[in-house]
């Protein structure tokens, strides 16, 4: 037994090993700007993420997975807000795509905002409701953000390392080191690499396959649309019995709602809230009927 484990590891090991990291181009664009590896510095930080996003196996393939998902959601909100495709890779590598992704500094969510963050975009934020859960919301608040990061910076890796390390900390790096664009700065090394994990992010998504990620259609998740929304003015005493009114189980109606925190809406103010009532009956699963939003993703 113990002698057919180790062939096991060793075959699984040795088709890791085998696996060809892809090479770092001679340039490669974003957001529709150019971005030259044509100094050492940039292709070796160029590789480092290559080959973490190759050999980071778990994580690399459940972003796949999930992108069939939540790319069809996320994609008409950046264009209708005139944010560049490319940056709905900013909100792969904040959170895996994991949309009740947390962190440790208490960032939340597909774009994981800070509490405050994600208060000064508008987004509400207490015990009660988090719309930093909120898809649609958090998608607006993070367009929001990086508009006004580009009209400041006028350049996207400059904006997405203001995203990871902030619009202040990016204002006093600017000033002390005489630079423009975050590639040419200093900066701590989470936000030095995030610009060239959003560039891996891209490639790996443009061509799964060179990175040795293979997938058919039933690998991926479904994005299955809603059955409708509700407008809710008043408070919701009993979210279970609400759910039922629906058809719903309370579980459907909270992971079509994360933004709900509690068993009920508080709704003091009588702001008006839209609550998501799912599709019950289009999420059984049925393999032949998967939509392959990129078909790169499946060859």
């Amino acid at each position: 037994m113990k002698h057919t484990l180790f062939i096991i590891v060793s075959l699984i090991s040795f088709a890791v090993s085998a696996q060809q990291v892809p090479a770092v181009p001679d340039y490669f664009v974003f957001a529709g700007e150019t971005i030259r590896f044509d100094r050492q510095d940039l292709r070796e930080r160029m590789d480092r993420e290559l080959i973490a996003f190759t050999y980071t196996h778990s994580t690399s393939t459940l972003m796949i997975k999930r992108a069939n998902k939540y790319f069809p959601q996320i994609e008409p909100i950046l264009k209708r807000m005139g944010v560049p495709d490319d940056l709905k890779y900013l909100m792969v590598i904040e959170s895996n795509l994991d949309p009740q992704a947390a962190s440790g500094a208490g960032a939340a969510g597909l774009w994981q905002f800070t509490q405050a963050t994600g208060r000064v975009y508008g987004l509400e934020v207490n015990a009660n409701i988090d719309e930093r859960y909120n898809t649609v919301k958090a998608t607006e608040a993070a367009c929001s953000f990086l508009l006004e990061a580009y009209e400041k910076y006028g350049n996207w890796m400059t904006v997405a390392a203001s995203y990871n390390g902030g619009q202040q900390g990016m204002d006093r790096r600017i000033e002390l080191q005489h630079q423009t664009n975050a590639l040419d700065m200093w900066l701590v090394e989470e936000t030095s690499r995030y610009m060239f994990r959003l560039i891996a992010a891209k490639m790996m998504f443009e061509n799964p396959a060179a990175f040795g990620f293979h997938f058919k259609a039933e690998d991926l998740y479904q994005y299955i649309p809603p059955k409708g929304e509700i407008k809710i003015t008043d408070p919701v005493e009993d979210l279970v019995a609400f759910a039922e009114h629906y058809g719903v189980s309370y579980a459907d109606l909270k992971r079509a709602n994360l933004w709900l925190r509690e068993s009920k809406l508080n709704n003091k103010s009588h702001r008006t809230y839209y609550v998501t009532i799912p599709d019950v009956a289009a999420q059984k699963y049925n393999p032949s009927k998967i939509k392959v939003h990129n078909p790169v993703w499946v060859k």
